[in-house]
């Protein structure tokens, strides 16, 4: 194989590297499962990736080995049934609207919620009701959506059929589900949360305390949840949680079903039953030594000069957002300097730079990133500085209009004012700034256009700079 191209050999000299990974997955690596005592399982990996064999179970039927993982989920998280995910929390959103959204019908949903929940909805045949977001003042990125506007738009919009939020947000913004959920219940809904972010949150809960973040203990109807992200499963293997009577658990598998692939990972549901075991042998330890890692952190970041870290009373910890705009460095800048030191994150936006920690980091890792950043201060402190980098758009109410059924390709530059054909999404974050059946605005377009411009992704765009509009 070439040296320099395939997949393969960018994942191997990756590994090769030895990186610090601030990014998904939540293990960081092998050593979490040969520390703990996995290995054998990762030394087979080849040997365990098989089908349905007799004795193997059936994720569509589960009467044997697969139920009783369904079942740990179950016990861990509380609830009535806990549903296994290979097609990550996309499918279980995806089912989820299914089952609750009938064709025709209105879903309220956060306008920051991730793509997945926008492209089940258009699966579903319903109609959108958007409920926007708090912004965070001075950090360009969204805040939490308050009850309030839940509320308003259950009374404006009485025969929607469910509500769906990300709780935390991708910057690790919590929202207040218990309010939210009292608010929706009392309107006779469904209330789902993409809590794909949070898998953790129930573990903070019941082994560090404070504040209860888990909408598993906040009276959500449905929950989604990415273990892979900061737990320890691997990279699409994910879990639904249904936690009240609300939802008929045999409808929502038929919809699953329909979704998700007929030839399951054996080796994506072994590190879920792994995942599964490390939280039920190890869950507390593992929790309280990375609480005291993230508090390690945060008390040393204060020492560095021009080096601010956000704070918000609703922020999910183990997300990590740093600012060094005072050193005259965008985010962006900021990701470059940290990966030549073999630090690799998980989102730019603007001048914040977010790194997501996991169960599977290590003291070395935050000092190593801890050293990078006050190595990067005493640097940039001496330059001359520059103006900070630019604010994200965040969420911006649009006028909307029908879904346009027939579309042409447009220049980006001549898109303000046409009806959007297609989302257009960064990725990362994956949350569309201007969505299907909503007019295109200049702003931002431009701010899409300076995105690509700056080499990030921008699905929606194509290769010749052209979006999809409905055809005049």
């Amino acid at each position: 194989m070439d040296e320099k191209r395939g997949i393969t050999q960018f994942l191997l000299r990756h590994a090769a590297c030895s990186p610090v990974s601030f990014h998904m997955p939540g293990h960081k690596g092998a050593d979490l499962y040969r520390d703990h005592g996995y290995g054998d399982f990762l030394d087979s990996i080849m040997d365990c990736d098989v089908t349905e064999i007799p004795g193997a179970d059936n994720l569509f039927q589960t009467e044997g080995i697969i139920r009783e993982t369904m079942d740990r989920y179950k016990a861990i998280y509380g609830v009535k049934e806990s549903f296994l995910l290979v097609g990550g929390s996309s499918a279980g959103l995806i089912a989820a609207i299914m089952t609750c959204v009938p064709a025709g019908g209105k879903l309220i949903m956060a306008r920051n919620c991730h793509k997945a929940v926008f492209n089940g909805l258009r699966l579903a045949g319903g109609r959108p009701v958007y409920a926007y977001p708090e912004e965070l003042a001075g950090a360009g990125i969204s805040g939490a959506v308050l009850p309030s506007e839940i509320k308003r738009c259950l009374a404006e919009y009485p025969d929607a059929s469910a509500v769906i939020l990300p709780s935390p947000n991708y910057y690790g913004i919590c929202s207040d589900i218990k309010a939210i959920a009292d608010v929706v219940h009392e309107a006779g809904k469904v209330l789902i949360v993409d809590q794909a972010h949070g898998a953790h949150l129930k573990l903070f809960d019941e082994y560090i305390g404070g504040c209860a973040r888990a909408a598993e203990n906040q009276g959500a109807d449905i929950i989604v949840e990415s273990a892979h992200k900061t737990l320890a499963s691997y990279t699409q293997s994910a879990i639904v949680n249904l936690n009240s009577d609300k939802v008929d658990q045999y409808v929502f598998a038929d919809k699953l079903q329909m979704i998700e692939s007929t030839s399951p990972s054996y080796l994506l549901m072994a590190s879920l039953d792994i995942n599964a075991d490390l939280i039920e042998r190890k869950g507390e330890q593992l929790t309280k030594t990375w609480e005291a890692d993230l508090q390690y952190f945060y008390g040393k970041a204060k020492e560095i000069p021009g080096l601010k870290v956000l704070e918000h009373p609703m922020l999910d910890h183990t997300k990590i957002n740093l600012d060094m705009s005072a050193c005259g460095l965008t985010g962006l800048e900021l990701e470059k300097l940290l990966m030549e030191k073999d630090i690799f994150v998980e989102l730019v936006t603007g001048d914040i730079l977010m790194c997501m920690t996991g169960i599977g980091n290590k003291r070395c890792d935050y000092d190593r990133l801890l050293s990078a950043l006050r190595e990067i201060s005493t640097k940039t402190l001496l330059m001359e500085k520059r103006p900070s980098g630019r604010q994200a758009v965040t969420v911006k109410k649009l006028l909307q209009r029908e879904i346009p059924q027939v579309c042409e390709r447009v220049p980006v530059s001549q898109a303000a004012g046409r009806v959007c054909g297609s989302s257009l999404i960064p990725y990362p974050p994956g949350i569309p700034i201007i969505c299907p059946g909503e007019v295109m605005d200049g702003e931002v377009l431009a701010y899409a256009q300076s995105l690509r411009a700056a080499g990030e992704k921008v699905m929606g765009i194509d290769e010749d700079g052209c979006v999809l509009a409905g055809k005049k």
